[in-house]
């Protein structure tokens, strides 16, 4: 099955993703976007806020990132399993948003970006061969300083130089967090599987 050979889930989830922002800016930005009063009548927003973009410039960093993320998941060989969890991450990151409560708007990529970036890291850290660990680690230490440095606890939105809209690192803090957590329960759930075939 074409779908179980390492990379290939990924590397549809980030064409699903790339295409799904471009799509995006068909809509208005009102009809797709994170709004925590309106995300339990429609409950798509978890989805679909990724798909909405505040500017070109914000579009094309985004676009760009996930060519980033998906050539990691590819290099790295990410299985099926690992890419379900990132899928599940999606919208749990966009669930946890709730945590800031003052953020009445988010749109982009970027946090499930993050989240891709965690899980792929994550895989590699515990599962790759020879060095690749390291990789995988050093990657997990990169994103923990960015996320730090980023200071998610101080405001819905930062004004960054250099950016054209507010940012709002939360996204990047609970993308990642969903990511860690749905890769970690795949990775325990795939080791479980593999001794239990094995014994």
């Amino acid at each position: 099955m074409l779908l179980a050979r390492p990379g290939v889930a990924w590397l549809l989830l980030g064409l699903v993703l790339a295409g799904g922002a471009l799509a995006g800016t068909l809509y208005p930005r009102t009809l797709l976007d994170w709004q925590p009063a309106l995300v339990m009548a429609e409950p798509w927003r978890a989805f679909s806020a990724a798909f909405v973009h505040l500017s070109t410039r914000h579009l094309l960093a985004n676009l760009l990132g996930c060519v980033v993320v998906t050539a990691f998941g590819l290099i790295a060989r990410v299985p099926w399993w690992i890419t379900l969890a990132w899928l599940l991450a999606w919208p749990l990151g966009h669930a946890l948003l709730w945590l800031q409560p003052a953020l009445q708007h988010y749109a982009g990529l970027s946090g499930v970006l993050h989240g891709g970036t965690a899980a792929a890291a994550l895989y590699v850290a515990l599962r790759g061969q020879g060095h690749e660990p390291i990789i995988g680690w050093g990657v997990l230490l990169g994103l923990g300083v960015k996320l730090y440095r980023e200071a998610p606890w101080r405001g819905p939105v930062q004004h960054v130089a250099g950016w054209d809209i507010p940012i709002a690192p939360i996204a990047h803090a609970t993308g990642t967090l969903a990511a860690l957590l749905c890769a970690a329960a795949a990775l325990a759930l795939a080791r479980a599987f593999t001794k239990e075939r094995s014994g």
